[in-house]
């Protein structure tokens, strides 16, 4: 019985060859990964310097949103607070206090007052219901201060916005606020459910 001799493979190709073969498939492998990694990271940096861009003409449009509706809507502020019962002879934009000795610090986008009272509105483009929160706690500042300086006013509170969705507007509404948004070339008012909150 003749013995098995082992297989003769294609001659011509040596270990050296098929060794640079696997080297040279690991190196376009290594710069296809490079590769795609860059791609990845370069997306990710385009989409990062979108997203900052994108924010920041939101801001602008916000801001531009803000001053247009203080502007707009505080001469009109009184006529309509008063079909609401409330006869403010006073309204301002931004507000500021800067009281060191006491540490209070906050500004007021709008503010209507009389003798009894005073009402704060807060101007967003789209209200969240951190923004309500903030206003409340923005009110309570505003009216330690007063107390401080021995004015015992009452304080209430509106939210103005150009866009309210349903759930932020029934988060103000229950939560003592005025919302204030528009409709057609004007603006309405919606009361709170219940009393109106007062500081």
């Amino acid at each position: 019985m003749a013995a098995k001799t082992i297989p003769d493979y294609p001659r011509g190709i040596t270990f050296e060859q098929v060794w640079a073969a696997l080297q040279e498939t690991d190196r376009i492998v290594k710069e296809n990964a490079k590769k795609m990694r860059e791609d990845h990271e370069k997306t990710a940096k385009e989409m990062r310097k979108y997203r900052r861009e994108a924010n920041k003409q939101l801001g602008k449009l916000g801001n531009r949103f803000g001053e247009m509706v203080e502007y707009m809507v505080v001469p009109n502020l009184i006529t309509k607070f008063k079909k609401l019962g409330f006869i403010f002879n006073k309204a301002y934009r931004n507000a500021t206090i800067e009281d060191r000795e006491n540490n209070i610090f906050t500004e007021v986008d709008i503010t209507l007052e009389n003798g009894d009272k005073v009402m704060l509105v807060e101007v967003k483009s789209k209200p969240t219901t951190e923004d309500i929160t903030e206003h409340a706690e923005r009110i309570a500042k505003v009216k330690a201060h007063s107390e401080i300086h021995g004015e015992k006013r009452k304080f209430l509170g509106a939210v103005a916005g150009m866009v309210f969705n349903d759930n932020e507007k029934a988060f103000a509404l229950k939560n003592g606020f005025y919302v204030i948004e528009p409709s057609g070339e004007t603006f309405n008012i919606t009361p709170p459910e219940g009393q109106p909150r007062e500081w």
